[in-house]
């Protein structure tokens, strides 16, 4: 389908200034014609899966990135990662694009804000050359001594990483009633490896039949913690007729740094940490520098403490350096340079850098926040700082939902900053859910009317206003409300109890009184930094999982996760609760070989009725031969891939389909089995929309499909790779997971922002299924920015009033008229204008 009508007659005669798209058929797209303007702010909008990302994205940004490789040289095309070539027939009046999708932070702990931004080399440089440095010192230090990730700034005790594992006497030995003989050191290793150690103790002359506590200082010291490893001849003691033989010593604190160090064995290394204290590290005081750098101040601080403060407070601590004029800066001494000229000119750019920031809302942030604490929403908005710094002319910036994990109070700096961008002379292109920030944009591209086959048509393209006359384009009622019919507000439900928390601690809570009611829909509100995510996903999941299970951890967790101290004075009322589920925005898998299927467990069904054939049958197939990750079913060529690595000598290497199975993963003998017409590989390849017609016949997938349908996900695949997701589909794959799951009842559930990547369409049928999980007796707890989601809540809780320093306090709790009419609340106005819009 073409533009609509309406396109053409926004156009004006002369559409030089417009890029025009001809034959876009991308995914799910038909054969899209369209023209957009440049030099505008345009709005991509429609149902989740209808194909506006396909348009944006997969068509106008891959063939501007596609022109932008083809300028490159071939061999440095080697260097760069490259993306597809998209299926369209013509683009004409493309300028050189830029991305800015949603991605959460990369798994490593020394990825930081300050590094990402590239605001961690200016404050380096600044140190370097305009600190001061102590008397002593012998000369100025280089950039690079100011960096935990370089090897001459690295503290040598913790490599940079500002964490320590130690090894004490209280984690080494639990009962120091007990003597070596019967067990006391616990951090040794058991079976045959503890007695030989045992018996080298008792042959180097040591006690081992006294309580540990009886040993002397200086021996018990000695076993721990000593580098010495003297072997001596032993005579087992457990075996009479055993020959002597040469063993060697371990001390605690060796034989744990080595198993963590060196081993192999993963549930040896878990092991090895229950017998570690693990802390800053006391050498570097977490900083992960080295102490000659921590010895140079700026400003009366040291690098770390201004990594460590909030990007506001760090703005206003440079402040008054930008401010000296020329004749007060004086000349760089060895000693310090920080009235110089050198000194104003690097803070007068990071001043102008951090303002940005602060501006797009992100001032309760530090340089230091490692990246995979950071939600996507905040990892764009940094992104988004640095573009507008970067004095860019002449681009289009593509955005994905850049309004993503944003308070409405804070969407206000956002669309500031996306005007910026274009009074800079650039092309502002964003694919956005979020229809206040719609409505601000010069022109729209609503695409749909549905999602996946039943989408990918542009319905409308021109200025906003007109889209109020396009009837079916599903954004139109979310847009202009008017045209929508009201709805019946719905009665609110009572709580069935309290889960009551007192004192709690945890990055910016301090001290935190907060009253969760059971049995009903709570929204946990608040600015961005304001703690609320902190409440939920970590002091509540952690919590209330160790009274429930007995343990804080979650089947999900993975070593990436943040592990800060939470301190909690009491916890009542959680009696009622049998179990918890986070739903979070994680992964649901980190290989392409995990994908919608067989996370949730319908490619079980799916392969046991294929093997229920007469084909298969008669071939003696049974359910592992339909499996695409194991030998016998599969393609062995590419094991399974469906895709194969190709390396060319002077171009760059890619990934083309598997030249044996064609991209299908299996081979030809299991292709041959048909089911309704359909061989393995093909019903991969449906959509869950398409799905839940051919495999209606199978009540396991069918009730599989049909919950994926009810989060808003018919449009994917079957086969869709995890690594293809965003955090807002893993999210709702997993609580259509649990909901296909038929539970009794008290489970709690939390989610961190289940609305992320959805259109409001799609967050109606979501509000839906939460309200279903509650109406079979369980309690779910949202953080949500989405003001719909939060007026249809039971109960609201508002964190704040600010984010960072500024927040971490429970503003006002109730239900949410009670919330909407608090005048402290920066949540309150939002959530008024929500309720009296029905």
């Amino acid at each position: 389908m073409t533009s609509s009508s309406a396109d053409s007659a926004a156009l004006p005669p002369d559409s030089s200034g417009f890029v025009r798209v001809r034959g876009a058929r991308e995914n799910n797209l038909h054969d899209v014609d369209v023209d957009v303007p440049r030099d505008s702010i345009v709005a991509f909008t429609g149902v989740s899966g209808s194909g506006k990302s396909s348009l944006a994205f997969g068509t106008i940004f891959a063939e501007a990135q596609r022109r932008f490789f083809e300028s490159v040289a071939p061999y440095a095309r080697r260097l760069i990662a490259q993306g597809h070539t998209p299926h369209v027939d013509e683009i004409t009046g493309l300028p050189p694009a830029v991305a800015l999708q949603q991605r959460r932070g990369t798994p490593s702990s020394r990825s930081t804000v300050g590094t990402l931004t590239t605001l961690s080399n200016s404050t380096r440089m600044l140190f370097s050359r305009a600190g001061s440095y102590p008397a002593d010192a012998g000369r100025r230090l280089e950039s690079d001594s100011f960096s935990p990730n370089t090897a001459v700034g690295a503290c040598p005790r913790c490599h940079g990483l500002g964490v320590a594992h130690e090894v004490t006497e209280n984690s080494a030995v639990h009962d120091p009633s007990l003597s070596i003989r019967d067990g006391a050191i616990a951090a040794w290793p058991g079976a045959w490896q503890g007695k030989n150690l045992r018996d080298v103790v008792a042959g180097l002359g040591y006690d081992i039949d006294a309580p540990w506590r009886d040993l002397p200082r200086a021996d018990r010291d000695w076993i721990l913690f000593t580098d010495e490893q003297p072997v001596v001849e032993v005579t087992p003691q457990r075996d009479r007729v055993a020959k002597p033989y040469k063993g060697r010593f371990w001390s605690a604190t060796s034989y744990i740094m080595h198993t963590l160090a060196d081993s192999k064995s993963e549930a040896q290394r878990n092991r090895a940490l229950k017998f570690v204290e693990t802390g800053p590290c006391t050498l570097c005081g977490g900083s992960g520098l080295t102490r000659e750098a921590l010895a140079v101040t700026f400003a009366g601080r040291t690098i770390a403490e201004l990594n460590a403060l909030p990007l506001a407070a760090l703005a206003d601590a440079l402040r008054p350096t930008t401010k000296l004029t020329a004749a007060s800066a004086a000349v760089s001494s060895r000693a310090s340079g920080e009235a110089t000229e050198v000194a104003v000119t690097i803070t007068t750019d990071l001043v102008g850098r951090l303002d940005v920031l602060v501006g797009l809302g992100l001032g309760y942030l530090s340089l230091g926040r490692v990246t995979p604490t950071l939600s996507p929403g905040e990892m764009q908005r940094l992104r988004i700082a640095t573009q507008l710094r970067s004095g860019l002319f002449g681009v289009v910036y593509v955005l994905d939902e850049p309004s993503a994990g944003l308070h409405p109070a804070d969407a206000e700096p956002l669309i500031v900053v996306l005007q910026q961008l274009k009074d800079a002379g650039n092309s502002v292109f964003v694919v956005e859910h979020n229809m206040d920030v719609v409505r601000r944009a010069d022109w729209i591209v609503d695409v749909g009317p549905g999602a996946g086959s039943g989408g990918g048509a542009v319905l409308y393209s021109g200025p906003v206003e007109g889209l109020a006359d396009v009837d079916a384009s599903v954004t139109r009622p979310y847009l202009f409300p008017a045209t929508d019919a009201p709805t019946a507000p719905r009665s609110t439900r009572d709580a069935d109890g309290w889960l009551r928390l007192r004192g709690i601690t945890k990055h910016n809570l301090a001290g935190v009184d907060v009253d969760v009611p059971l049995g009903v829909l709570t929204a946990v509100t608040g600015v961005s930094g304001s703690g609320k995510s902190t409440l939920v996903s970590h002091v509540l999941a952690d919590t209330v999982r160790e009274r429930v299970h007995g343990s804080s951890a979650s089947p999900d967790d993975d070593e990436t996760t943040e592990a800060t101290a939470t301190t909690i004075d009491d916890v009542t009322g959680h009696e009622p609760i049998d179990r918890v589920v986070r739903v979070d925005q994680r992964a649901i898998g980190r290989t392409p070989r995990s994908n919608l299927a067989t996370y949730t467990g319908l490619f079980d069904s799916v392969r046991s009725a294929f093997a229920a054939t007469d084909a298969a049958r008669e071939r003696g197939f049974d359910a592992g031969r339909f499996s695409f990750n194991v030998a016998g079913g599969r393609c062995e060529t590419c094991l399974g891939e469906g895709f194969v690595s190709v390396e060319l000598l002077f171009l760059p290497g890619s990934y083309a389909p598997c030249p044996t199975c064609g991209g299908s993963r299996y081979n030809a003998e299991t292709l041959e089995v048909a089911r309704g017409g359909k061989n393995i590989a093909e019903v991969l390849r449906l959509t869950v929309d398409e799905a839940a017609v051919f495999l209606a016949d199978v009540p396991s997938a069918s009730r599989s499909l049909e919950t994926l349908r009810q989060v808003g996900l018919g449009y994917l695949r079957l086969g869709q790779p995890a690594t293809e997701l965003s955090g807002g589909e893993a999210q709702r794959i997993k609580l259509a997971t649990e909901l296909q799951r038929a539970r009794r009842g008290h489970t709690l559930y939390l989610l961190d922002e289940p609305t992320t990547g959805l259109h409001p369409a799609d967050i109606r049928l979501l509000v839906e299924q939460l309200n279903g999980l509650v109406d079979a007796g369980n309690t779910v707890v949202v953080v949500e920015h989405e003001m719909d989601v939060v007026a249809a809540a039971d109960w609201v809780i508002d964190m704040g009033p600010g984010g960072g320093d500024a927040g971490g306090r429970l503003v006002v709790a109730g239900r949410p008229p009670e919330v909407a009419a608090h005048r402290s609340s920066r949540t309150a106005p939002y959530l008024e204008a929500a309720i009296a819009a029905g």
